[in-house]
């Protein structure tokens, strides 16, 4: 029997936002988090190289590591204001005058145009800020796939994953710390998904989580921000990082394809649910509250400015509903959207994302992918 909405995500109506504002971290000057891991450490002693699509993730990792240090070129000069200034996603009075939005009575009614550069130069740090503890996640996740994964091939990915992952927060922690003012910490929303992955003891579960859900989120954000940013710096650190994106969540649709076929609908419901309160937490993290608390805004009044057609949250912004492209598609091809009558099919619903669930999905992308380069290499 299916759980409540109130008893996965821990409140009844997915769209609360005054519940949703309510979880803040309150860990903030902590330099250590220590999460349980319940997991057990498994052995193979079957070597024989049985998943093609495994073994061939594995060689294109083996072929495509690069050097955060050296293959970037960290003696670019960066201009935050310069560079958010030159993006169409910086918002100018005019522009929210055009696009018909009441301000009065809150504090953004006399911003000018230099409040919100400083707000999009603060939007831009946060968002880097959560993408590199989203990587130190995956480090975690994907180490511990190599010590629960049964299946030998899909232990050796996993060991290359734990390098790239490495890199990536290395990357994005110089960036932060270097090219712009430090980062912010975790958002709680964030927070609370990681420790939910790391807590469970299924291996599988590690890979819905990370693999699937986080992963795929973080491959359409990376995606959208190296097509915005002004900066040639952090644009091609974003296209190394992808590069790398794009496989980790092929090697998770492809491994749990297999494992999921022979799963019961009990079973497949309970991966349903964990996908669910995945996106949930996803989602509530987009509404960047430590943004505004930083720039003296009060949250609720800001998110509501921007949310005027819907004060409940149940039309996202459509650059946020963006982000789940890869996600729905993947959960249908895995066969979770329409398993248990539809059960994930109508939570996406409330969230405004299922229109993505005839996109290519992540395995069958990076198989294009590749033939396109392998095309490339031989014309």
């Amino acid at each position: 029997m299916a759980r409540t909405d109130a008893e996965i995500i821990g409140r009844d109506d997915v769209n609360d936002l005054d519940a949703i504002l309510a979880m803040t971290n309150s860990e903030i000057d902590e330099a250590v988090h220590v999460v349980q891991d319940n997991a057990d450490a498994i052995f193979t002693w079957d070597y024989e190289r049985s998943r093609p699509a495994l073994v061939k993730l594995y060689e294109k990792a083996k072929t495509s590591q690069w050097n955060g240090e050296t293959d970037l070129p960290w003696d670019t000069e960066v201009d935050p204001a310069r560079d958010v200034a030159a993006s169409p996603m910086t918002p100018t009075v005019a522009g929210i005058d055009a696009l018909g939005l009441d301000l009065s009575g809150t504090a953004l009614a006399s911003w000018t145009d230099a409040e919100w550069m400083a707000w999009a130069v603060q939007r831009q740090n946060w968002t880097l800020s959560q993408f590199m503890h989203g990587e130190q996640g995956a480090l975690i996740c994907t180490a511990k796939i190599v010590e629960t994964v049964p299946w030998i091939d899909a232990k050796y990915y996993a060991a290359t994953q734990v390098m790239d992952e490495a890199r990536h927060v290395e990357v994005f922690a110089k960036y932060l710390d270097t090219k712009l003012e430090g980062h912010y910490p975790i958002n709680q929303h964030l927070k609370m998904l990681l420790d939910d992955i790391i807590n469970d003891s299924r291996w599988d579960m590690t890979y819905l989580g990370m693999q699937v859900m986080v992963e795929g989120l973080a491959l359409a954000a990376f995606g959208m921000a190296h097509q915005t940013t002004q900066d040639p710096l952090l644009k091609q650190l974003l296209r190394y990082v992808m590069s790398d994106e794009a496989r980790h969540v092929a090697f998770g649709v492809l491994s749990l394809k297999e494992f999921y076929a022979e799963l019961t609908e009990a079973e497949l419901l309970d991966r349903q649910e964990f996908a669910f309160e995945a996106a949930v937490r996803m989602r509530d993290r987009f509404l960047q509250q430590e943004v505004w608390e930083r720039m003296g805004v009060p949250v609720k009044d800001a998110i509501r400015v921007f949310k005027q057609d819907d004060p409940e949250l149940k039309n996202q912004d459509p650059f946020q509903q963006l982000l789940f492209s890869k996600i729905v598609p993947n959960c249908k091809k895995l066969g979770l959207l329409d398993a248990n009558d539809g059960w994930l099919r109508k939570r996406f619903d409330t969230l405004g994302v299922t229109q993505f669930e005839d996109w290519v999905d992540t395995g069958e992308e990076y198989e294009l992918l590749d033939e396109v380069a392998k095309d490339r290499a031989t014309a």
